[in-house]
């Protein structure tokens, strides 16, 4: 029977991000971004348990039992580190492994504008690094963290559940808390921030309303905070916060959102022409006058879209626009812009307007 380690140098040997297995069927390999079937033996629900109890500190396999599900990470001397997601379907135990690429990246190396690095260099408010499942999002944010602990003499302090890319000490102090071993809950870890003379904070989620609220607290204090959410565009991540409050606190959450936001970092990752892996498009939102003035007023996600795209003197574009420049650059195709394109008519449009390609 295939041991967690056999498993996790197959993932690497074939270069893929992820491996997912499950009773039933060859365990799937995800490589730039598609699942693949492997040619690996299909594994019996006594294999599987075997694996996720290799996996499982008592403390993990308690809240598995209680759960049905749970996050770990894992690491192996000589290969690395990996996220783990240990869950149940059809009352059988199912592995969704990821591998953590080793170290952070530098800003420059991962291919993005410029205004990821300037918002990096902020002092205090709030900054989001968004994006859907498997978008890279938790790389840039490591490449933020990593360009503040190489340039700024400042106490990090990572709020992450679970602790994927471990930060040595350079010119900051980083101090990283993992969920669940570490401390109970992100707002109960925010709650204590003060405490822990933090200058900058990343957290790796806000799960709930409570970790919202202290989000904007602790940014409201004069400290820097870098959060990781899982949604779709800039705007969308604007109302999803909002949305974690009470209608009646909606109105005093925009006005605090509207003072500490500094800028929403949103990104998807989109096939290269030249078949060399994928690339990512960013979005991005930066929190001018104007800006905060339509987030306290609350109308409608369209003013924000304008404002990006008319916002390129700060740093601002729509995806649409950011997907128009790689393709403009050679890195993405015609066909798969078009695809991906959130307005592909209007992106069709512009292609035609600028000459670069004939469309039918």
């Amino acid at each position: 029977m295939a041991q967690v380690v056999d498993l996790l140098q197959y993932l690497l040997d074939e270069r893929g991000s992820d491996l997912l297995v499950k009773v039933g069927s060859p365990p799937c390999l995800r490589r730039n971004g598609r699942l693949e079937r492997t040619t690996l033996t299909a594994l019996k629900p006594d294999d599987i348990e075997q694996l996720a109890a290799e996996l499982l500190t008592a403390d993990k396999a308690a809240e598995f039992q209680s759960s049905g599900e749970t996050d770990l990470a894992y690491s192996v001397p000589g290969l690395g580190r990996f996220r783990v997601n240990v869950y149940r379907q059809r009352g059988s135990v199912s592995l969704a492994i990821r591998r953590v690429v080793p170290g952070a990246p530098a800003i420059a190396d991962l291919g993005v504008p410029q205004i990821v690095a300037d918002l990096a260099a902020q002092r205090d408010g709030l900054v989001v690094v968004a994006g859907p499942a498997a978008s890279g999002k938790t790389t840039t944010a490591a490449a933020l963290i990593d360009h503040i602990n190489a340039s700024q003499a400042r106490h990090i302090v990572t709020v992450e559940d679970p602790i994927e890319v471990l930060h040595a000490d350079k010119e900051a102090v980083v101090s990283q808390r993992e969920v669940g071993s570490d401390t109970p809950h992100v707002a109960d870890a925010l709650r204590r921030i003060s405490r822990q003379d933090a200058d900058v904070v990343m957290v790796s989620d806000l799960p709930d309303a409570d970790a919202v609220k202290e989000a904007f607290a602790v940014a409201a204090a004069g400290r820097l905070v870098i959060a990781v959410l899982n949604t779709l565009s800039a705007t969308d991540t604007i109302t999803w916060m909002i949305d974690r409050f009470p209608p009646h606190q909606q109105g005093s959450a925009r006005s605090l959102l509207g003072r500490v936001l500094r800028g929403v970092i949103c990104q998807r990752l989109v096939d290269r022409a030249d078949g060399r892996g994928r690339v990512a498009v960013v979005e991005s939102l930066v929190g001018t006058h104007k800006v905060r003035d339509a987030i306290i007023d609350g109308g409608d996600p369209s003013v924000l879209e304008r404002l990006m795209a008319d916002g390129e003197y700060h740093g601002m574009a729509t995806f649409d626009q950011s997907l128009f420049q790689l393709f403009h650059e050679e890195y993405v195709s015609l066909d798969e812009a078009l695809e991906r394109a959130v307005y592909p008519e209007d992106f069709r449009i512009a292609v035609q307007q600028s000459g670069l390609a004939t469309l039918r």
